[in-house]
């Protein structure tokens, strides 16, 4: 639903005012206490051993977060299987599969084509996946998406990605804010990575830095960035990250932070004439197709027409209203702390 992410997250964020809004935030509080309580309860059995997550015959590396949606998880995880394919292992993916309800979804379908030689395994029961990995693909080490809640498969290594731009999920536990549960939970993540560190001011990532260090402050703590490396489209030609600076657009997403594609695009002097947001994970119908082929041809014929990675290997298609449809292809880069968390994914295979 077009705009659904921004009106939520104008509620929550305090952004939207007024009585009505006061009410709802109100309601959402009331209901997210009985979350907190449910998933406090849980990660305590599993602290206190009395419920226990199975191993895995190989090492388990999951990327995971705090937050619901939109911390760049997908640029991580294709990092990390970098990372243990240059070792020459043979690494398999494992994830829940959030918004397909037949196929792979949008993250596997990104990574699919980033990682042609990384097997991608989608699927609720995530310990069965795993031993599908290892028996019947040969696996040599899984990597475990979007991993951090689910405590049932055991892993070697806890990574959690906590994004700089909105770390906290707005102070609340869903649905009242965008927190999974307590940040008193980090004290469980073997190293934690903050992303988009370039598009926050210095000051806001040393306050960061402050609070991860009093929630957790025995955690390596690294910095990353998203780095756009190409413009691609359907039809897989490539063109310089450069190539459209300076340009006017149409931009469109339905990704968990869609500010994030926004404020890339402006790092590029890309001015966004609209902006177009659908749900994460959003499964494009042909009526969405037509709607946007609409939007675009009402639009100066010069402006370009933009969108995710993500949003561009579900549609699969090259042109919209006859305009070229080119979308940014994004490189998780760690800028501060790269030595210390390649050794510590070393490690994982070494133990």
């Amino acid at each position: 639903m077009r705009g659904a992410v921004t009106d939520y997250v104008d509620l929550i964020s305090g952004r939207k005012r007024g009585l009505s809004a006061g009410l709802k935030r109100a309601a959402l509080l009331a209901a997210s206490w009985p979350y907190g309580w449910a998933t406090g309860w849980r990660n305590r059995l599993y602290d206190w051993g009395w419920k226990r997550s199975r191993p895995a015959s190989v090492p388990v590396v999951s990327v995971g977060n705090l937050t619901v949606g939109g911390t760049g998880k997908t640029p991580c995880v294709e990092h990390v299987a970098r990372f243990y394919r240059s070792l020459d292992l043979q690494v398999a993916i494992l994830s829940r599969g959030y918004g397909s309800t037949s196929g792979p979804n949008d993250e596997a379908q990104l990574l699919e084509e980033n990682l042609p030689d990384v097997p991608h395994l989608q699927g609720v029961d995530r310990v069965t996946l795993a031993e599908t990995a290892v028996e019947e693909l040969d696996s040599e080490l899984l990597v475990l998406d979007d991993g951090f809640q689910h405590r049932q498969l055991r892993r070697t290594l806890d990574l959690v990605l906590i994004d700089a731009t909105r770390p906290w999920g707005f102070g609340h536990l869903l649905p009242r804010g965008l927190l999974r549960e307590s940040p008193r939970s980090l004290r469980r993540a073997h190293a934690i990575l903050l992303t988009r560190c370039d598009v926050v001011t210095d000051q806001a990532l040393a306050e960061l830095h402050h609070k991860v260090a009093k929630l957790a402050p025995s955690v390596p703590v690294m910095e990353t960035v998203h780095r756009p490396v190409a413009w691609v489209n359907a039809e897989g030609q490539n063109r310089p990250v450069d190539e459209f600076r300076g340009r006017t657009a149409l931009a469109f997403c339905g990704i968990g932070n869609p500010d994030s594609f926004r404020k890339t695009l402006a790092q590029f002097a890309i001015e966004v004439k609209d902006f177009q947001t659908f749900r994460d994970h959003y499964a494009y119908r042909r009526a969405d197709v037509e709607e946007l082929e609409r939007w675009a041809d009402s639009s100066p014929p010069d402006s370009l027409l933009v969108t995710t990675q993500k949003d561009l290997v579900k549609l699969q298609i090259a042109h919209l209203a006859g305009r070229e449809l080119w979308a940014l292809r994004i490189e998780l880069v760690v800028q501060k702390g790269e030595a210390e968390l390649h050794k510590l994914l070393a490690s994982a295979v070494k133990s």
